[in-house]
């Protein structure tokens, strides 16, 4: 079979190919906003726009568990002093906030921290939060292990249809 000869790429249409490829990925990764550790996904990782002033903010993700049985242990981040794991509940008309240990993730299970159940506190903010915003946090978890991921600022639904109302 006789040799093929393909034109050779010039450094300028590589560099050019290479940053579409690039920008394709980070397009797809932006679009998705999850990250992965073993058998733990990681899901939209997101937080509420903060008042002035406000050194209390929230923050919710998803995660999904398509492995064995783990548990969330701690979660860090350079814009506050401390992240607290909460629990919320209602106790007939009372709302009972909690700090927890731990979020459970049972194996296969999918477990939401949203607004009104499980979330996180991030306790001593150093900056408001604004809409727009990313910052970085750590999460731990007993046997996966750690990994950071970005944390979109971003106003909830019910945000953005009251701004809409104006």
């Amino acid at each position: 079979m006789p040799a093929r000869h393909f034109p050779r790429a010039s450094g300028r249409a590589l560099r050019d190919l290479m940053s579409a490829i690039a920008l394709a990925a980070a397009s797809f990764t932006a679009a998705a906003h999850g990250f992965q550790l073993g058998s733990i996904e990681i899901a939209h990782p997101n937080a509420r726009p903060t008042a002035p002033g406000q050194s209390v903010g929230a923050g919710y993700f998803k995660l999904v568990n398509k492995g064995a049985a783990d548990r969330l242990v701690s979660v860090t981040t350079p814009a506050a002093s401390m992240v607290e794991l909460h629990s919320m509940s209602m106790d007939g008309n009372v709302m009972q906030m909690r700090q927890i240990d731990a979020i459970d993730l049972p194996a296969g299970q999918t477990v939401e921290l949203k607004s009104g159940g499980l979330h996180l506190m991030l306790m001593g903010l150093k900056a408001p939060l604004k809409d727009g915003d990313r910052l970085p946090m750590t999460l731990k978890f007993e046997k996966a292990g750690s990994i950071e991921v970005t944390v979109k600022v971003e106003k909830s639904e019910a945000m953005k249809t009251d701004d809409h109302k104006h």
